[in-house]
């Protein structure tokens, strides 16, 4: 028996969740740019927020969806604060690279 949400089978969700998880995680490790690093972040959060919802949804159980309201605003605030930093970074050095940025002396 295959188990359902709302028509899909929760297996889908594992599927499409895993596949954008793989994804941020391969663009945090090959891209260089600071602020593609900020996206793959937040695509593979967003991976991990529809997990929890899915399993979530499926349980009947509402604590997955409370564990996402407060991923997404602790996100928000890494966002808020991770690109001031990089814009006071940019200022100085003049590049977003993080290749350039390893070599730095502060």
């Amino acid at each position: 028996m295959q188990e359902v949400i709302s028509g899909i089978p929760l297996v889908n969700y594992i599927y499409i969740s895993a596949a954008l998880f793989g994804i941020g995680a391969l663009g945090v490790m090959v891209r260089r740019n600071a602020i593609v690093l900020f996206m793959c972040i937040e695509l593979m959060l967003n991976a991990v927020n529809l997990l929890l919802v899915a399993f979530s949804s499926y349980l009947g159980d509402t604590s997955g969806q409370v564990f996402v309201f407060f991923i997404m605003a602790v996100a928000a605030a890494e966002v808020a604060v991770g690109l001031a930093i990089l814009i006071m970074i940019y200022r100085n050095a003049n590049t977003t690279d993080t290749e350039v940025l390893n070599q730095l002396k502060w």
